[in-house]
C-alpha cells in the first residue's frame, strides 16, 4: 500500500512539473495572403510580424507618403506654408500617364499646399505629387534627391526613389520596413495624420476648376469607394497599386496608448470577385493590425529590484558581501501569452571579490535577458546597498600585500640577516671583552703585617 501510494504521488509530481515546466502558448499563428507583410509596435519600434519584410519591392503610390513628409518638413522649416497658394507649372504631366490617378490640375490651376497634400494623400493624385515637388525643390529631379537623402537619414536601407508619385520604374524601390520608418516620421505631424484619416473630402473650385469631391483610396476608413473593410481603430494612412507592385496598403491603428502599423505589399485580388470584394489588402490589413492587438502586449521582462547576484566584499566589517540587482528593467512587445518567467537571465560577473568601500549603484556585472535565439536586452548589474572601509582591515591588508611582494621579501631577508650579523658580532665581541679581563688577574694580595 505504502508503495502504491509513494508512485502515485510521484506520478502526480511528475505532471505537475511538466505542466508547469512547458512554455505558455505563444501568438496565434498568422499568415498574410501577399508578397510582403511587416507589422510593427510603432510606440516601441518592436517587430511583432515579418513576412519579408525587409525585402525590396515596388511601392507604388505609397511613395507619396515620403513626399508628403518633405513638404511638411520645409514647412516646419519655414520655406513653405500650408496656406501658400501654388500655381501649377507647364511641365507637372511629363511623367504622369493619363491612365493613372489623378484629379485632372491643370496648368496654371491655382491651390493651396494644404489642398494638394489632400490632393496627393486623400485621392492619390500623380500631378499633386509633381506640383509639391517642384515648389518644394524647384524641380522634379532635385526633390527626388531629397527623397533618396531623407530616405537614408531616416535608417532606410533598402530604398532607392526615382520619382514622387510611385508610377512604376525599375530602379524605384524599398521594403516593408522602410515604408514604415518614413510612415512613422510622416505620423508625427498633426496635419498628416488629420488629411489621411479624411475618409470624404472636398474641395472649394479653383481658378480653373469646379468645386472637387473625392474619398479616401484606403477602404479600411470608410464604405464610400469600397464596401465591407472599414476597421474602426485605423487612422490611415496610404494605398497603392500598380500591375508590378500588385495591391499594397500601409495603414496606422490606435488602440488606446497602443500604436501599430501595417504595411502589405504585393497583394492580390481574389479571383473571380467583383464589386468591393476580394481587395486582400485591405481585408488582410485589417486581419494583421488586430491580430497585433490581440496578441500582444507590453510586457517588463526583469523586476529592477530582484537580487540577481552576490558579490563577497574585503576589508569591512560591516557586511561580508553586496548583492546586485539590475540597474533598470527591460520592456518587450510580446505575446499575451508567454510566460516571462522562462526568459533566461544569463548573469556576468566581473569579479567574484571586491574590496570596500562599495558605492550603492557601484556597476558590478551584466545580465542578458535571452528566449530562445532571441536577446531581449542586457542591463548593468549594480551594488543594492554601500559597503564602508575599516581602516585597521585596510591597513593591515596593505601591509599583507607589501610584504607577499618579492622585493619585500629579499629586503626583510636582508635586513634580518644584518640584524643577525649585528648580534652575532656584539655577542662575541662581549664574550671576548670578558675573557681579556680575567688574564690580567693574578689574585688577591696577602697581607703580611710588615709595613
Amino acid at each position: 500500500m505504502k508503495n502504491i501510494r509513494f508512485s502515485a504521488g510521484l506520478l502526480c509530481a511528475l505532471v505537475l512539473t511538466t505542466l508547469f515546466s512547458l512554455p505558455c502558448r505563444a501568438a496565434e499563428e498568422m499568415s498574410v495572403q501577399a508578397e510582403h507583410a511587416l507589422l510593427m509596435d510603432a510606440v516601441h519600434d518592436e517587430v511583432l510580424y515579418d513576412q519579408g519584410g525587409f525585402e525590396r519591392a515596388y511601392p507604388a503610390s505609397i511613395t507619396k507618403v515620403m513626399t508628403a513628409l518633405l513638404v511638411l518638413e520645409a514647412i516646419d522649416r519655414g520655406e513653405l506654408s500650408l496656406e501658400q497658394v501654388v500655381t501649377a507649372s507647364d511641365t507637372f504631366r511629363a511623367d504622369v500617364t493619363s491612365d493613372s490617378s489623378t484629379q485632372n490640375i491643370k496648368p496654371g490651376e491655382q491651390l493651396t499646399v494644404y489642398q494638394l497634400l489632400q490632393c496627393l494623400l486623400i485621392a492619390s493624385a500623380n500631378e499633386a505629387a509633381n506640383i509639391l515637388a517642384e515648389t518644394v525643390a524647384g524641380d522634379r529631379e532635385s526633390f527626388v534627391a531629397l527623397m533618396n537623402a531623407r530616405a537614408a537619414e531616416l535608417g532606410c536601407t533598402d530604398t532607392h526613389f526615382v520619382n514622387a508619385h510611385g508610377l512604376h520604374d525599375e530602379d524605384h524601390y524599398t521594403s516593408a520596413h522602410d515604408i514604415y520608418l518614413f510612415t512613422k516620421a510622416a505620423l508625427e505631424y498633426d496635419t498628416f495624420r488629420e488629411i489621411v484619416s479624411t475618409a470624404n473630402c472636398y474641395i472649394d473650385p479653383t481658378n480653373l476648376s469646379d468645386q472637387r469631391h473625392f474619398f479616401n483610396t484606403n477602404a479600411l476608413l470608410s464604405n464610400l469607394k469600397y464596401n465591407g473593410y472599414v476597421y474602426s481603430k485605423a487612422i490611415g494612412v496610404k494605398t497603392g497599386s500598380t500591375d508590378a507592385a500588385g495591391l499594397c496598403l500601409v495603414a496606422a491603428a490606435e488602440d488606446g496608448d497602443e500604436l501599430l502599423i501595417s504595411v502589405v505589399l504585393g497583394a492580390q485580388r481574389v479571383p473571380g470577385t467583383t464589386g468591393s470584394e476580394g481587395y486582400l489588402q485591405f481585408s488582410e490589413s485589417s486581419r494583421l493590425l488586430q491580430w497585433g492587438f490581440d496578441n500582444f502586449t507590453r510586457r517588463e521582462l526583469i523586476d529592477p529590484m530582484l537580487p540577481l547576484a552576490e558579490v563577497k566584499v574585503t576589508l569591512s566589517k560591516e557586511a561580508e558581501s553586496v548583492m546586485l540587482q539590475p540597474a533598470g528593467t527591460v520592456e518587450r512587445t510580446l505575446p499575451v501569452d508567454l510566460d516571462v518567467s522562462l526568459i533566461e537571465k544569463k548573469v556576468t560577473l566581473y569579479a567574484d571579490t571586491v574590496e570596500a568601500p562599495v558605492e550603492k549603484g557601484d556597476v558590478m556585472g551584466k545580465v542578458t535577458l535571452v528566449y530562445g535565439d532571441t536577446v531581449y536586452g542586457t542591463l548593468d548589474l549594480v551594488a543594492a546597498t554601500s559597503v564602508s572601509l575599516d581602516t585597521t582591515l585596510y591597513r593591515l591588508d596593505r601591509l599583507e600585500q607589501f610584504f607577499s611582494q618579492a622585493w619585500a621579501k629579499l629586503l626583510v631577508a636582508l635586513v634580518l640577516i644584518l640584524v643577525a650579523a649585528v648580534v652575532l658580532r656584539l655577542t662575541v665581541f662581549s664574550r671576548r671583552r670578558r675573557r681579556g679581563g680575567m688574564g690580567h688577574y693574578r689574585g688577591r694580595r696577602r697581607y703580611t703585617g710588615r709595613r
